[in-house]
């Protein structure tokens, strides 16, 4: 947490190549594999990662509207807190304390926002949420698919972007304005409105999530395909007003 948070603050100020970014996110992420216990498998190595500097990423990418970051953080949190709980992980202070640092932070960030996260706060979160999601499945708190179904309106929004700018050609390393919720923003929904629906998708994911996690954990895939069949159809919707929008001018 400490390479993350010091290489995104020097970011926020100097500005830093891509390449040494990402390098120093997979230093972390191999740094916390080896404390935890790495995995007996190259894939594993790979895919764990892969999915912390994923995670690290587009939680920044989707720190692009007032509240959302916040948002995600506070309820995100908020289910890993209570699923720790449940299994008695003494982690689960940590989620406890980010959940409530995060509250004042949500005071001042929600619209009209008066401070943001910046680098140095959000990719840490989006190392954290992966690091402890990781961490969870591995000591059986929570079945794999929970950490995902409770973060899947950033991870699909993300996911889904640079793939639509890759498949369309575009650079996808370079900065734009071309994530679901920022169209949203764009098309007249606002911060408030935009912030409203993403809420209400996150409640949707982490309610499921931890009502699965207690009351049925075979579930749990099942609700990840649905849930992202329902994002999926939101995006397809979203794309396909924009093009009218862009047609008429």
């Amino acid at each position: 947490m400490l390479i993350v948070i010091a290489i995104s603050m020097w970011d926020d100020w100097r500005g830093l190549p891509v390449v040494l970014r990402l390098a120093s996110h997979v230093v972390a992420a191999l740094i916390w594999l080896l404390l935890i216990g790495p995995p007996a498998s190259l894939l594993g190595w790979l895919a764990t990662v892969l999915v912390m500097v994923w995670m690290a990423n587009l939680y920044n990418f989707m720190d692009g509207s007032d509240g959302l970051a916040a948002a995600m953080t506070l309820i995100g949190f908020t289910a890993y807190s209570i699923a720790g709980w449940r299994a008695d992980a003494s982690e689960t202070t940590l989620m406890v304390a980010v959940v409530l640092a995060t509250v004042p932070f949500m005071m001042v960030n929600r619209p009209p926002a008066r401070a943001f996260l910046g680098d140095v706060g959000a990719v840490p979160l989006g190392f954290l949420a992966a690091a402890g999601g990781i961490a969870g499945w591995k000591a059986q708190w929570w079945p794999a698919w929970f950490p995902p179904l409770v973060f899947l309106p950033f991870i699909a929004d993300a996911t889904a972007t640079i793939l639509r700018r890759f498949f369309s050609g575009e650079k996808i390393w370079q900065a734009h304005r071309e994530h679901y919720y920022q169209r949203l923003v764009r098309m007249g929904f606002g911060h408030a409105g935009t912030l409203a629906l993403y809420i209400a998708l996150m409640l949707g994911t982490t309610g499921s999530a931890l009502a699965a996690l207690v009351r049925a954990p075979n579930a749990g895939n099942v609700l990840l395909v649905l849930w992202l069949a329902v994002l999926l159809g939101l995006f397809l919707a979203i794309d396909h007003a924009w093009r009218l929008r862009n047609e008429l001018g």
